[in-house]
């Protein structure tokens, strides 16, 4: 084996890297951060599996596996994967419709055939270096997504903590069948739920030594045990099926790979947009570097073990890493630690969390949401950019009204749409200079600012293509129709490319402006897109001795042309004397 061979291998599997550099000092840490950790994942395990319509102890056969897969083959020494409040409701969207009877064998089985395809995708993803599409979704669709995911999963545990059920197609629905539905509280399911929530809520205010989770579920199973809730109509987890399943292929039917493929794309984009973001915060605070393509296939590595062992995907979790953060972890040693101590839970203490409440789970869920809504940004877009409250309020409205499926397709249609709003209709601004400002600045922000007699000079604030070209055309077109300028220079500094479309257009709106005694002149543009005029042959039409290489360039030499009649040839038709080699700025500096 050659001397590289190891680290090809530690360069696909990250796990054999930790082996080869472990630090013994390091042991003790992980362990103890392992077992605190091991508290976190068993109860936050059980919930979200309930919250994805699945038996509670799916969440632990889940948890074990991607712990696992993840310590192999992803690249982060801290990162915490597993079910997550994000994902649960939008595996419990995709099943619900797909399920004949309610079965719970065959939701496991779409469950672990929806985290196969989630594996499969984000491997490709990452072997393919995509990891660019963790940004399809923009800051504020983002947050207007996970609070519409809050509010929706609030108010569909809300029935589970006052002590009944009820059954409801859309959150509307929902919100009428828990109102409807209140006559039938249990008081003291209620107040074993108010006691959790207040707990969970309020002693991380108090310290955060103690996860305030552990707090909550060892004081509730111990107060149900010894006033026998159970008997009092308090409906409680019961005994957990002892040991793990064995791996086997999920197999559903061939009309349910389109759904489950469906929603197996928008479970991807959320969670490879939270593990980036989460492995990035992690890594700044270590000093580690982020390996966005190894996360996705890691992530991919954990989904496909969690898919073969009766569990569901999952996602990276910003609270329970930061747990083990605190704790002191130094590796994924943790993270099996905790896997292992779950492990141990369900071989020979399978009935230890027998006595714990439902409402207890619905509290652990509940809190969870809440964590996940941003209302402070809210306010911030609101004073900063009116336009990002609005996308982030109907993205917000999409996952309430049409479900979470949907509104993650909504959030996603709306960041391409903000995307292409931004670049088919960009800002444009008429430039003026200001007395005591440097530079040239919008009459738009200096409405005093005095214009240059008989000179227009107008930005354009994007590339110009075939979508907004003809927006262009318009804008110069009312301007010269305004102001009546024998030239219009053009700062280009912020134009990027010019496409086909684009160059036609500049083609024919300069024939246009000089038949009215109107010449084009441009200002800042790279020498990149000035050599694809050229091969674009605009120059036939275009004067190339009007390319400048600095705005000041510019307006002093129109200056010095000033006004010419309709339809005359510019004087000279001298050779530029900016060649390519050797562009020049007025003072003598070679142009980058």
């Amino acid at each position: 084996m050659s001397a590289t061979s190891p680290h090809r291998v530690e360069r696909w599997v990250p796990g054999a890297r930790v082996l080869r550099t472990y630090e013994k000092q390091w042991l003790r840490a992980d362990l103890v951060a392992g077992v605190v950790l091991a508290a976190i994942l068993v109860p936050q395990g059980m919930a979200y599996a309930e919250l994805a319509g699945l038996p509670a102890v799916t969440g632990l056969y889940t948890t074990i596996a991607c712990l696992v897969g993840y310590a192999i083959f992803g690249p982060s020494r801290i990162l915490v994967l597993g079910p997550d409040s994000s994902v649960s409701p939008l595996i419990f969207a995709a099943i619900v419709p797909l399920l004949a009877g309610g079965d719970p064998a065959t939701a496991i089985a779409l469950a672990g055939m929806m985290a196969l395809m989630v594996g499969l995708i984000e491997i490709g993803l990452g072997l393919g270096k995509l990891g660019f599409v963790a940004d399809l979704l923009s800051k504020e669709v983002q947050v207007g997504y996970m609070n519409g995911l809050a509010i929706t999963i609030i108010v569909g545990q809300l029935p589970k903590l006052f002590g009944f059920s009820t059954e409801g197609d859309t959150f509307i629905e929902d919100v009428k069948a828990f109102f409807a539905g209140l006559d039938q509280t249990d008081a003291t399911t209620l107040a074993v739920g108010l006691a959790c929530l207040l707990v969970l809520l309020g002693l991380p205010h108090l310290t955060r030594r103690v996860p305030a989770v552990l707090v909550a579920v060892v004081g509730a199973t111990v107060v149900s045990a010894a006033l026998g809730l159970a008997q009092e109509g308090v409906k409680t987890v019961g005994a957990l099926p002892q040991g793990v399943p064995t791996p086997a292929f999920p197999w559903t039917n061939i009309s349910d790979v389109g759904p489950l493929l469906i929603a197996a794309v928008g479970i991807t984009l959320v969670s490879l947009t939270d593990t980036i973001a989460t492995a990035t915060s992690f890594a700044a605070r270590r000093g580690d570097e982020v390996e966005p393509d190894q996360e996705m296939i890691g992530m991919g590595a954990a989904n496909i073990a969690a898919g073969f062992f009766q569990g569901f995907a999952v996602s990276t979790s910003g609270s329970r890493t930061a747990v083990a953060e605190q704790s002191g972890a130094k590796s994924q040693v943790t993270g099996l630690v905790g896997a292992g101590l779950v492990l141990l839970l369900l071989l020979f203490l399978n009935g230890l969390l027998a006595d714990l409440p439902q409402t207890t789970l619905a509290a652990v869920v509940i809190v969870a949401a809440l964590s996940l809504m941003d209302l402070g940004i809210l306010r911030r877009y609101f004073q900063v950019r009116k336009s990002a409250l609005a996308l982030s309020l109907v993205a917000t409205a999409g996952v309430v009204l049409f479900g979470v499926l949907w509104g993650i397709a909504i959030a996603v249609i709306l960041a391409i749409l903000m995307f292409f709003r931004r670049n088919w209709w960009p800002n444009g601004a008429v430039l003026a200079p200001v007395e005591g400002v440097p530079g040239w600045h919008s009459i738009d922000t200096y409405p005093d600012a005095p214009q240059l007699p008989d000179i227009l000079v107008y930005r354009w604030e994007a590339p110009l293509f075939f979508a907004n070209a003809g927006i262009f055309r318009q804008q110069v077109r009312r301007l010269v129709r305004e102001q009546h300028p024998a030239w219009v220079v053009l700062q280009c500094e912020a134009i990027t490319d010019i496409d086909v479309t684009a160059a036609e257009m500049l083609e024919k709106l300069d024939k246009e402006l000089n038949a009215a005694g109107v010449h084009l002149a441009f200002a800042e543009l790279r020498d990149r897109l000035q050599d694809l005029t050229l091969r674009y042959g605009l120059f036939e039409t275009l004067d190339r001795d009007h390319f400048y290489p600095t705005l000041k360039a510019a307006v002093r030499e129109v200056q010095e042309l000033g006004p010419l009649p309709a339809g005359e040839e510019l004087p000279g038709r001298r050779r530029h004397r900016r060649q390519k080699a050797g562009r020049r700025h007025p003072d003598g500096a070679a142009k980058p």
